[in-house]
């Protein structure tokens, strides 16, 4: 994006100062990540031992009380933010990855290589993705990996699409043309020219895709699919839903406080995704500047 005054590309750090909603969102973003970092730390008690009654309300001792085999429920949502967040980077950058491969490759090549890198791309992205994603989980088990290759599987079109378009506009530019004339293999101009140009496009691609990977962990662990290994979020939603906490009146101190935080994520992504896509498509902020 070129700055509108300057005519000079921003800082990324001026990006998010001039951008408050940006800037809460990557600030939300930096708290949970400091929060899953420094787990071992701040949890008060391991989330596997048992330190309390069985569905003790919130008090000085724990804080958001105990579920229903005693365990500490605030220490179990501090471990969960670091399981939750591994999977949506982790999957993000996967997803991210492959999207953009696929899109630099059938941008690059053009013809035939194009056609049927799209058109695979098109039948993925037509294929009902909820119930595909509820048989591939079922079908693979519940683990981390076999999460990571769910997701990898069914979200990596839209980034290759996108990826793509902006691989189109880039081939015609006076540089890569240039290259081409001076006689550079395609392999060169596809990763020194052409690659580095959709990197910050790939980077907001990744952001949402994270965002997403985590809310497809959530979901798919509440419904008992998730990796049963793991104190995620969403593990942490399907035992409360399972033993009790609807009935017993514990949703209050066992369902919301994760609930609050997948949506506090899931913002924090959108907002700093919202920001990095006002970076890399400057249209968004010609039509703000035009009223």
């Amino acid at each position: 994006m070129t700055d509108l005054v300057s005519g000079k590309r921003p800082y990324a750090l001026k990006l998010f100062l001039g951008n408050p909603p940006g800037l809460i969102g990557a600030l939300l973003l930096v708290m949970l990540l400091g929060i899953a970092v420094l787990a071992p730390q701040i949890s008060p008690y391991d989330p596997d031992d048992r330190v309390g009654r069985p569905f003790q309300e919130p008090g000085a001792g724990h804080l958001l009380g105990t579920n229903d085999i005693g365990q500490d429920i605030l220490s179990e949502i501090i471990w969960g933010t670091r399981a939750s967040l591994t999977i949506g980077v982790v999957a993000g950058m996967l997803v991210t990855t492959i999207g953009t491969m696929v899109g630099l490759v059938a941008g690059c090549s053009g013809g035939t290589v194009d056609n049927l890198l799209m058109r695979f791309t098109d039948l993925v992205l037509i294929v009902p993705f909820l119930p595909l994603m509820i048989l591939l989980a079922a079908f693979l088990g519940p683990s981390f990996y076999n999460l990571l290759l769910v997701i990898g599987v069914l979200m990596w079109a839209r980034p290759a699409r996108i990826i793509r378009s902006q691989v189109l506009s880039l081939r015609c530019r006076t540089y890569v043309e240039a290259a081409r004339a001076a006689g550079a293999s395609s392999g060169r101009i596809m990763f020194r020219h052409i690659l580095p140009g959709v990197l910050p496009l790939a980077l907001a691609q990744f952001v949402m895709s994270a965002s997403m990977a985590i809310l497809i962990e959530a979901s798919l662990s509440f419904l008992g699919l998730g990796d049963p290994l793991q104190k995620s979020w969403g593990s942490i939603l399907f035992y409360a839903q399972a033993r009790g906490a609807f009935i017993t009146g514990a949703w209050l101190w066992w369902v919301l406080p994760p609930g609050l935080l997948i949506t506090l994520t899931v913002m924090g992504f959108a907002l700093t995704g919202f920001a990095l896509d006002r970076y890399v498509n400057p249209r968004l902020n010609q039509r703000q500047a035009g009223g």
